[in-house]
């Protein structure tokens, strides 16, 4: 009797073992892969989905059935030992017991499980579904209780909400991946930069008015021409008047086919006749309501408006793919020295750099709510324009202005500030004093 007595312990460690893996793997398994494998046609990978989508019976399954296992085991084995060696039995099983549940039913096959989630929880899944509907009556009972318990505690059920959105959720994943080098820093801003689609408004991501190359539609033909081929832009918008009044924008196709219907002779070319009309859209649309837009009127330009109705700037579909991808540049694009690293660790900027951009290039994380370019932060944080020299110290790194023209900081030197346990570490440690 004793040799049955004893299989039934070592057959309840080895369930208990199980559950405790199960437990383990399918509570870190990826929900998001068990998802595309499903997809794919694992039968396995549907069963826990299927638990995923029963999350508070499974784990119910689980501790009743860790529990149970345990508690026969040790159950069993201290009359074993009792009536192996009397009443002092009790402290021979509880020792045995101890060491046999925390290494072999719990650190073992939780250290296993752990090691490959997704791999364990396709071997589980299975017989995991089974337990849950043979368990399923007596689980019913327990979950009673344990609401009544919790509205008796004025605890309310399901009043707990996920600190981080579901999109932080995931970008915080991608970082963690690529903390562990599983991602490269590229797949990594380029997922982030889809993510902050939502986040972004045009103004953010469009080219500011002093940026932008415009011409005067009142200009002779073979002048407004000459100027046209002199740019590296596809479309230049018409002004007439004030450079504010924009009344066209000029496709750098359409004036080709314009000078071979005119045999060459640009003095014949009317632009007002092939010029497009200017698409104005507002500077607070989010930019991925501006990328439908582009899509549902099959363009790629359009000028940027404030809620006065001024022109602000003009955004393009370029724009917006190279806060996804990062820039983009071909072989007409002019090379601008925009982020420039130091021999002495310091980087020198210019002033209309984006943030998010200079972000990327560094893998810096400098606050882009309140500015768009680096200039803009700094006038932000020193609530005033800074003289060229001036230097300041915020968000970690100091900041010193090294050109100005006008109220326009043009070019800037960015040093990290080491942090107060670095630049101890860096002092010399000064002797002991002999007395």
């Amino acid at each position: 009797m004793d040799w049955v007595a004893l299989s039934i312990v070592i057959a309840c460690l080895l369930v208990s073992a199980f559950f405790s893996a199960s437990e383990t793997a399918l509570t870190g398994a990826s929900r998001a892969g068990m998802l595309r494998l499903s997809k794919q046609g694992n039968s396995e990978a549907g069963f826990v989905s299927a638990l995923f989508a029963m999350r508070e019976r499974m784990i119910g399954a689980l501790l009743l059935g860790n529990n149970i296992a345990n508690i026969g085991a040790s159950a069993l084995a201290t009359g074993i030992f009792t009536a192996w060696f009397g009443e002092v039995g009790v402290l021979y099983a509880t020792a045995v017991m101890t060491v046999m549940v925390v290494i072999f039913a719990e650190v073992l096959p939780k250290t296993i499980a752990i090691n490959a989630p997704d791999r364990v929880s396709l071997l589980v899944a299975r017989p995991m579904t089974v337990m849950v509907y043979l368990l399923g009556p007596l689980l019913t009972v327990i979950e009673g209780i344990v609401r009544l318990l919790m509205t008796a505690f004025g605890i309310k059920i399901g009043a707990n909400q996920p600190i981080l959105s579901p999109t932080e959720r995931l970008r915080g994943a991608v970082d963690l991946l690529h903390h562990e080098g599983k991602v490269e820093k590229q797949d990594r801003d380029m997922f982030g930069g889809l993510l902050d689609l939502r986040e972004l408004q045009v103004s953010d991501v469009m080219v500011h008015r002093t940026e932008m190359v415009m011409i005067n539609a009142d200009l002779p033909p073979e002048e407004l021409v000459a100027e046209v081929l002199a740019t590296e832009y596809t479309r230049i918008p018409l002004w007439r008047d004030k450079p504010e009044n924009i009344v066209g924008v000029l496709h750098a196709k359409d004036l080709l086919r314009a000078i071979r219907a005119a045999e060459g002779d640009s003095t014949r070319i009317d632009v007002s006749a092939i010029a497009l009309p200017p698409w104005f859209v507002p500077e607070m649309r989010s930019v991925s309501e501006q990328l439908k837009a582009f899509r549902r009127r099959k363009t790629h330009f359009a000028l940027v408006v404030d809620e006065y109705g001024e022109v602000e700037g003009m955004v393009t579909l370029e724009d917006i793919l190279e806060e996804i991808v990062g820039d983009i540049a071909d072989e007409h694009d002019v090379v601008v020295a925009g982020v420039r690293a130091q021999p002495d660790g310091s980087v020198v900027v210019d002033g209309s750099v984006p943030i998010r951009d200079l972000n990327r290039a560094m893998d810096w994380h400098l606050p882009d709510q309140e500015a768009t370019t680096i200039a803009g932060l700094v006038i932000h944080e020193a609530r005033s324009i800074p003289e060229r020299g001036q230097s300041f110290t915020f968000h970690g790194f100091r900041f010193r202005v090294l050109r100005r023209e006008r109220n326009r900081i043009t070019a800037l030197r960015i040093v990290a500030v080491p942090r107060e346990s670095e630049s101890d570490e860096k002092k010399p440690k000064r002797a002991g004093t002999a007395f």
